[in-house]
This record gives structure tokens, sequence and C-alpha cells, in this order.
């Protein structure tokens, strides 16, 4: 499996600036399959619990999926990965227990989210971050960089030929192909779209002036459904780009730009080059609302900016009795060392210990 060489490597790089305190191996066998943990440590439970929301953290949801299911017989954690949009409106309707959304609710959102938590609110906690990158197909073009205001631009539909003066200023020696750009963004409701046109908002803003938001709003381009959608629009069509997360690039065997940081580097997306960003990340909600800022902007040396988190947002009281330890078993062992050791070779990066210790506690106080 290719994201397999993100394994011992790629969790040393990351330990000093996430201080993890636990990464996987090398092993062909990714640590949650292996049944090898003390079960007791799992919190198990037993029941069936449902949520649905981002794509973008399916691949962590269905590793951790398989080694709680494995470990605590009788249990059963369906997740549809219908997008952000969605999952925030099933959580909202009832019909999830919990939701994964790459963004934050928003303010309207937030208050009708508390309504479904007698006695409690809607709180998210940081699950899962993934970098999310910026993938092209061009013919010949092997290597390619790109500042932000480059990269707004194209976006934005003003650069339209790959062999324009802005992609060449970028990419000083490297011969380009008058091939028409062709850009793929989210055609659902997306947490990544969010993070993304976030991104561009703060690091482009006389070139993208569209806002932020889980819609996308730019003229042109060509909309496809999920990550695994727009990976896929990508891989099929010669000129094309667009944003995806990290692990479906990888899976899709596609190439990736350097991104301008704030530091004026272009850096590549690696395990480490995302750790420098998420290590400057902020907890910006209250108690146990653990809901974070990133620093898109940042200039720590060697950083790949374009970092997103997932939260999985659920009642901090007020779950139904018969969902209530099946949920807290299930986060408790993705927010666990063990779990988030897990994610290094899916293309995912660990949280900080920091963070993953009030994330820790958080679900411990699930009521």
């Amino acid at each position: 499996m290719k994201l397999q060489r993100h394994g011992t490597i790629a969790c040393l790089a990351l330990a000093t600036a996430l201080a993890v305190s636990a990464c996987g191996s090398d092993n062909n066998e990714p640590t949650g399959a292996s049944g090898s943990a003390n079960p007791a440590a799992a919190d198990c439970a037993t029941g069936t619990v449902n949520a649905q929301g981002s794509s973008a953290q399916k691949n962590a949801i269905d590793e951790w999926r398989k080694a709680y299911q494995q470990k605590c017989a009788g249990s059963t954690i369906n997740y549809e990965p219908s997008g952000s949009g969605a999952g925030i409106q099933a959580f909202i309707a009832g019909t999830a227990d919990f939701a994964g959304s790459d963004s934050a609710l928003k303010p309207e959102e937030q208050p009708q989210a508390d309504a479904k938590c007698p006695g409690g609110a809607a709180i998210h906690l940081p699950m899962v971050i993934g970098p999310v990158s910026v993938a092209y197909n061009v013919s010949g073009l092997d290597t390619l960089q790109l500042k932000p205001t480059t990269l707004a631009q194209i976006f934005a539909g003003k650069v339209t030929k790959w062999d324009d003066a802005a992609i060449k200023a970028d990419n000083p020696g490297v011969t380009l192909p008058s091939t028409t750009i062709q850009t793929v963004h989210r055609s659902d409701e997306s947490g990544t779209t969010d993070n993304f046109t976030d991104y561009l908002s703060k690091t482009a803003p006389a070139d993208w002036t569209f806002g932020k938001g889980k819609a996308w709003k730019a003229p042109g381009g060509t909309g496809a459904a999920k990550s695994d959608g727009v990976a896929s629009a990508i891989k099929q069509a010669d000129g094309s780009i667009g944003y995806v997360e990290w692990s479906y690039a990888e899976n899709g065997g596609l190439k990736m730009a350097k991104i301008g940081n704030g530091a004026g580097e272009f850096a590549e997306l690696t395990a480490e080059s995302a750790g420098k960003t998420i290590a400057g990340a902020q907890v910006a909600g209250q108690g146990n609302d653990l809901k974070m800022t990133i620093d898109f902007n940042t200039k720590e040396a060697g950083a790949y900016p374009i970092v997103l988190v997932t939260y999985e947002i659920v009642c901090s009281k007020g779950l139904a009795a018969d969902k209530l330890a099946l949920v807290k078993g299930f986060l408790s062992h993705a927010a666990s060392a063990e779990g988030q050791a897990e994610l290094t070779e899916l293309g995912y990066a660990p949280l900080p210990e920091t963070v993953r210790a009030k994330v820790e506690t958080a679900v411990k106080a699930l009521a």
C-alpha cells in the first residue's frame, strides 16, 4: 500500500514538532489491525452508533472502526462520508450520533446543534489533522511550485494556461506546456472547501475575492462530489488541478505542488512539514469545546501551510442512554495515543500531544 511509506521515518520526523508519545511502524499491517493491544484499554461497549460527515477523514474513521470493532465484540460503528455540511445537518436532525466536520459550526448552526443536547451543548473535538494537497495532472510536468497569489489566480479563473507568466515566475527553468488549466473543486458543501478558501482569503486577499465557505463560489471549473470524486476527476483530465485531502492524493498516485509559505519558501507536503504548521495551532474554544485556529501565514521554516482539522461534533451531555458508552468508547480509541499513531501511515498527521490529552479528557467527560 503506497501510504505505508509514511511509517517510522515520518513518525520520527513528527515526534519533535508534535511531541507524539507513540508512533506506528513500517509494518504492513496497521497498528489497529493487529489486535495485540489490551481490549480493556479500548473502553469496549456494545450496540450501534451512526455517524456521518467529512469525507476527508473517511480513511481515518475506517481504520479506527476496524480496530475498535475487532477489539470490542458486539459493537458496530457506521460512518457515512456524506460531506461536512451534510454531517452537521444530520446531527441537527438527530439522525447522526456525532458528525465529522472539517470546519466548526457556524454561529447560526450552534444553537440548533445545542438543542439536540439536553443539559449540554454541541462541542468540537479535533480528531484528525489532514493536510490539504494541491494535486495536479499535467503531461510532462513532474514538478510544480506555486505561491499563494498564483494559486488564488488559478482557482479564481484569472490564470488559464499552464505557461502563464505567473506560473513561469514560480517555476524558473521548468518547461511549461500551453495546456488549458482545468480547475477541480468540491460540488458538495465541504469543510475542505471551507479551509481551502479560508487559506486563499488569508494569504491572497487581493486575488481571491470570493470569501470562505463550505460551498464553492468562484465561477468556472469542474465540480466533483466528495474527496474521492475530486481525486478521480484530477486523475482523468490532463491539465487539471484541484485541492484534496492528502491521503486521497496519495492513494490516487497524484502529483502534488509545493506551496509557498509565510517564510517565502516553497514547502513540499510531508508529515514533517505539515506538523510544523500544526504545532503552531491554537485552541480557541472554551472548556471541553476544542475549536482550533491555524495560522495559514506561518513563517515557520519548511512548514506546509494548507492544513485542516476535522472535528467530531458531539453532545457534551444529553447523548441517548443506549449510545453514550459506545460513542465514548469509540472516540476514546480515536483520541488515544494508539489511535492517533495509526494515522501516520494513512496520510494524516497525529494531534499534538497537548491537544490530544485535552481531547481525551473531553471524551471521558461526555455524559
